[in-house]
């Protein structure tokens, strides 16, 4: 008893992922005709309609009228940037793209969508990346809906699944990435936007295909450190910049002071040992890395002096 007991307290759990809760429709074209044909229909059934009352022909005045309500009923209207997803007793009948005025089926609901270019702004996240360090970080993205059924019945929502998927998406790429690599051996959300951002729109696409989406591009749009440690952060950046001018500073220096070595050996200009060359090394290098300008002083005398 004891041993069943153990065996259904430990089952074997899989992951359902999108490929358990997929909903399998893709977008067809809907039946549709010019919707003028529509009109001229209807406004035979309003003169037959006419002609029957005044012929008193009470028994088929229902029929004009009934057929005139159910033809006018499936005109539509598309305008340009929109679409008609038409859904017949609840299966779907396809997608009127074309814009103008269509008669469709009969009986039939439909539901706007619009096709057209859309972008928004995230919100800005708070997030660790690769080293812990806590930034701030949000991006625009530009996106279309490709797929009108899917947009319609795979998701609930395929506006506020797009942007939570975003979101989603960005808070997983800003932790793989340190903020900032000044060794450069690795991607940093500062240094390489433009990598982080080819990744961020690829990750996001993957995310909301569900949902019949394309993803046009993603950028970057904010990027600091949080500001607990913004200031520390600041003092680092700083220090790594002087170091850096230091080195530049000093490598240049020996180059100037390695130059005018040689000059004075080639051309002869005076003998030193190499007591007075470390001498005069040690002037120069300090001369040229000081930060204040070096006061002159006059030798009236011999070197050795």
């Amino acid at each position: 008893m004891s041993h069943e007991i153990q065996q259904y307290r430990e089952p074997e759990a899989t992951p359902v992922g999108h490929g358990g809760t997929r909903v399998e429709i893709h977008e067809r074209p809907a039946w549709a005709i010019n919707g003028w044909l529509g009109v001229l229909v209807v406004a035979a059934c309003i003169a037959a309609t006419i002609l029957l009352a005044e012929n008193k022909a009470g028994g088929f005045l229902a029929v004009p009228i009934v057929i005139g309500a159910v033809v006018l009923s499936s005109l539509i209207i598309v305008q340009p940037g929109h679409t008609k997803v038409v859904r017949f007793f609840g299966s779907y009948a396809g997608t009127a793209r074309r814009t103008g005025l269509w008669w469709i089926v009969p009986l039939a609901d439909r539901r706007t969508l619009s096709i057209r270019v859309r972008n928004f702004e995230t919100n800005h996240l708070k997030v660790n990346d690769a080293d812990g360090n806590p930034v701030e970080i949000a991006a625009i993205v530009v996106w279309q809906v490709a797929d009108t059924s899917r947009a319609s019945y795979a998701v609930d929502d395929y506006v506020n699944f797009v942007e939570v998927q975003a979101e989603s998406a960005l808070r997983h790429v800003a932790t793989t990435h340190p903020y900032d690599d000044p060794g450069g051996d690795s991607t940093s959300l500062r240094g390489n936007v433009d990598v982080v951002a080819a990744e961020l729109a690829q990750e996001v696409a993957q995310r909301v295909t569900i949902a019949g989406v394309e993803i046009v591009e993603v950028r970057i749009s904010h990027l600091a450190y949080s500001p607990e440690i913004a200031q520390a952060m600041l003092r680092r950046q700083q220090a790594s910049a002087v170091v850096a001018a230091r080195a530049r500073i000093v490598e240049g220096s020996v180059g100037m002071v390695e130059m005018a070595l040689a000059r004075l050996e080639e051309g002869g200009v005076v003998e030193l040992d190499e007591e007075r060359k470390a001498a005069m090394v040690s002037n120069l290098l300090v001369v040229l890395c000081a930060d204040q300008p070096a006061s002159p002083v006059v030798n009236t005398g011999t070197l050795y002096t």
